[in-house]
């Protein structure tokens, strides 16, 4: 089966092909073309028409949430809503029955209401990371709407002719809208690798009064669900990807210790004493104040029932912990 993988130099991009290249041919859509181990060709944005013949189409492609919140908001709606439009019309002329994109959870909320999140909340991202994600979303799926109301529009000139000579027709194309947890595994440079130097430099963990719960989602358990979408029929849709248990903070840091044989050092000095810091913080701009005390200790957790039911599986191949640790390890080579 011929794949195209956009974003395919990135963290998950790689990933994917190292799971992926033995049974596939993969193919690679970039801003960069270098040569990559399992990949047959990387093209770039401005050569769609040079693809040869695929059958299913990864959209990694994106703009990374800037947790710093230095990226100017109209970028992330001209590469995260843009190029996914862009990638989509093309992939409604071609014979590719598959398109999978990858949104965020951010897409349907920013804070977690009540016990878990699910598919069915109505979307309400915070800031344009998560509104540039919702919006690719919707665009997808009033194009699948519309196909299955036998009308069709889009963009791109003279897509109704040509679909109308392509094996694989509309209304029977597959759209999977996948919005993830927090990806982590081998090459991931995210905030879970600045935790990582934390443990490793023996750092103490200041609040270990505050028991979160988090979902995360493990590459092994990504990339399996990427082969059942490309090797079974499931239904097109929505769905929510992470792994099947939730960590608290507390427990990822003693993870982490245990795997690199380092002390676990967490704290857990009286949670009004942290919060006044906290305060204090916001005030005169230290690192600890408010809103990332709030997002260092949040709840966030993450329903993949409907993922499970839709793949017939009891639960994920990967235990978060085994995941986590796969991850640490690579860290540490």
């Amino acid at each position: 089966m011929n794949i195209l993988i956009t974003g395919v130099h990135g963290f998950v991009g790689s990933n994917l092909v190292a799971a992926l290249k033995t049974n596939h041919k993969i193919y690679g859509l970039d801003i960069i073309s270098p040569n990559k181990e399992g990949v047959i060709k990387t093209f770039s944005w401005n050569e769609l028409d040079l693809i040869p013949e695929i059958d299913v189409i990864i959209h990694l492609a994106g703009k990374a949430h800037d947790t710093k919140n230095q990226t100017n908001a109209q970028i992330y709606f001209d590469i995260n809503t843009g190029l996914t439009q862009k990638v989509y019309d093309w992939f409604l002329t071609t014979n590719a029955c598959k398109f999978v994109f990858f949104s965020s959870v951010k897409a349907a909320a920013d804070k977690v209401e009540g016990d878990f999140l699910t598919e069915d909340v109505t979307p309400t991202p915070l800031g344009p990371y998560g509104e540039s994600k919702i919006a690719a979303e919707n665009y997808l799926i009033s194009c699948q709407l519309t196909a299955n109301n036998s009308q069709f529009s889009v963009d791109s000139e003279n897509v109704e002719k040509e679909l109308s000579t392509n094996n694989c027709q509309l209304s029977t194309k597959k759209t999977y809208i996948l919005r993830p947890c927090m990806i982590h595994g081998p090459g991931n440079k995210g905030n879970l690798n600045l935790l990582y130097q934390v443990v490793k430099k023996g750092i103490p963990y200041p609040l270990g009064a505050f028991e979160n719960r988090r979902s995360f989602c493990s590459i092994d358990n990504l990339s399996f669900v990427i082969s059942e979408l490309i090797n079974k029929e499931i239904p097109s849709g929505i769905y929510n990807v992470g792994d099947d248990e939730c960590l608290s903070t507390n427990e990822l840091i003693a993870l982490m210790a245990k795997t690199m044989h380092k002390p676990n050092r967490i704290w857990n000095w009286n949670k009004s004493i942290i919060e006044s810091l906290a305060r204090l913080g916001s005030v005169i701009h230290l690192p600890l104040n408010t809103e990332r005390l709030e997002k260092l200790t949040e709840n966030y957790v993450v329903s993949n029932e409907k993922l499970k039911k839709a793949l017939s599986i009891d639960k994920m191949p990967t235990h978060a912990q085994d995941g986590f640790q796969i991850t640490v390890k690579s860290f540490m080579n």
